[in-house]
């Protein structure tokens, strides 16, 4: 996926004449100062010894480096320069390529280029190259690579350019004015398929109705819109209403799934890579891939309440509508961070009231938990009773803190961290309970939901069983 190039920038106009010339003068070289130097020592000499041939030599002296930043200043509107990256969306840990090219527009050649981009930290060094001399109209392509270990949006430029003239003399540097944007995602890692699966919900117009019996008197047409098949147009309908009127068609039912994400900053111990949190994020996204690929209209809920997409109906996620889902979660993953919501009752809201309400269970849920105390227990022991199936990853940040960092302090209060009375809460209201150890691969835990709901399931059938 390569983002598209940014459009050529240009340096901001120039201010009042006297910062100008400041500007063009301060930029002198050392060689050009010495010039300078030379050539007003050289006239005083031949005022005070009466030499007129000196007199020559020192204002070619001094007039040189003066028009060499004259000259200098006077082109610095026309070089243009443009950014490409190549991905925009990467995964942390892994590299993107960033493609810059510089372009020089005036009738004039360049001299030397020094060519530099500020990136964050995070990313790498920031890097520099230098440009040989361009010809009137010529280009200049170079590469660098960025990488970074945490997810985030970074900014990228703006883009430096430093013009000297050929004979050494001046180095002007000027800032291009845009910048682009290089998001890193969470690490996503590949789940297997598995029968974890929701109650189907249908989308689109075929489930507000029930099947037509037989006979064309049973379909129920809609008005014409732009891009409908002309061979869907129903013509006796069109005749009765005057405007032209298509056929409805049943849509194929898409089961819901939604995963919820607990950033509470209270639940949570540690930051950085190796954290629970982190793996919690990347857990997420590593989920809404995989469902969507799995032709789920999934949805991202997070412990204040906020979901991406707003609402399940947005999400008849096929094709192009999921892949562009997908992007938009992934974006908000890369971003998330600890919130200062004391606690789920904002999701819970938000799964009572959501889409579905009134029309049975909402699918699949699954949700990554850090530390609780009982009554938030008691309030996600509550959030299943819509979904057709709920899957819960429990992360003890205890563990995690003391794995994550040797000797890190005991900071988790007493009856945060999960025992096994809530686990068992938990499993007894309908929860697939998936406690997470350190280090945990998520595609291992992500099978071992589908043993333990299996496991649960044949207990549930068997006589004298219960789930």
């Amino acid at each position: 996926m390569s983002a598209p190039a940014a459009p050529a920038a240009q340096e901001s106009a120039p201010g009042p004449g006297e910062q100008r010339l400041r500007a063009a003068f301060s930029g002198l070289t050392t060689r050009g100062r010495s010039f300078l130097a030379a050539g007003l020592a050289a006239g005083v000499c031949a005022y005070v010894l009466g030499q007129s041939d000196l007199l020559r030599v020192g204002l070619l002296l001094a007039s040189l480096p003066v028009v060499c930043a004259l000259v200098l200043f006077r082109t610095r509107h026309r070089v243009t320069g443009s950014r490409r990256l190549s991905p925009a969306r990467v995964s942390a840990a892994s590299e993107a390529r960033v493609h810059l090219r510089v372009e020089n527009v005036s009738r004039l050649p360049t001299g030397l280029l020094m060519l530099q981009d500020r990136v964050p930290y995070v990313l790498g060094p920031r890097p520099r190259f230098v440009l040989d001399r361009m010809e009137p109209g010529g280009r200049r392509e170079v590469a660098y690579r960025v990488r970074s270990d945490l997810r985030g949006r970074y900014p990228l430029g703006p883009l430096q350019l430093r013009l000297t003239d050929p004979f050494g003399m001046c180095e002007l540097t000027r800032s291009f004015s845009t910048q682009d944007i290089l998001t890193v995602v969470p690490q996503v890692e590949a789940l297997p398929p598995v029968r974890l699966t929701g109650e189907a919900k249908g989308y689109g117009e075929g489930r507000l109705r029930a099947p037509a019996l037989s006979g064309e008197d049973d379909v129920i047409p809609r008005g014409y819109r732009h891009g409908d098949d002309i061979r869907r147009v129903h013509w006796r309908s069109t005749a009765r209403h005057g405007e032209l009127m298509v056929r409805r068609e049943e849509q194929p039912q898409q089961s819901r799934c939604t995963v919820l994400l607990d950033t509470r900053d209270s639940a949570f111990y540690g930051a950085g890579p190796g954290s629970a949190f982190e793996w919690a994020v990347a857990g997420a996204a590593s989920t809404v891939l995989h469902l969507l690929e799995r032709g789920f209209a999934a949805r991202l809920l997070t412990d204040t309440g906020a979901s991406v997409p707003r609402s399940g109906a947005e999400a008849t996620l096929t094709g192009q509508d999921s892949a562009e889902a997908a992007g938009l979660m992934l974006d908000t993953l890369a971003v998330v961070d600890h919130s200062e919501s004391p606690g789920l009752s904002l999701a819970y809201d938000q799964l009572r009231g959501g889409p579905g309400a009134g029309e049975g269970k909402e699918g699949l849920l699954v949700a990554f938990f850090g530390d609780v105390d009982e009554e938030q227990a008691a309030v996600i022991a509550r959030m299943c009773r819509r979904s057709g199936a709920a899957v819960a990853f429990v992360l003890d940040s205890a563990d995690w803190a003391h794995e994550h960092e040797p000797g890190y302090p005991d900071l988790v209060p007493a009856g945060r961290s999960w025992d096994e009375e809530r686990l068992r809460l938990l499993r007894h209201s309908g929860w697939t309970v998936v406690p997470v150890r350190p280090g945990a691969a998520m595609a291992a835990m992500w099978r071992q939901a589908d043993e333990l709901r299996g496991a649960a399931g044949t207990a549930a059938g068997a006589p004298g069983g219960a789930a």
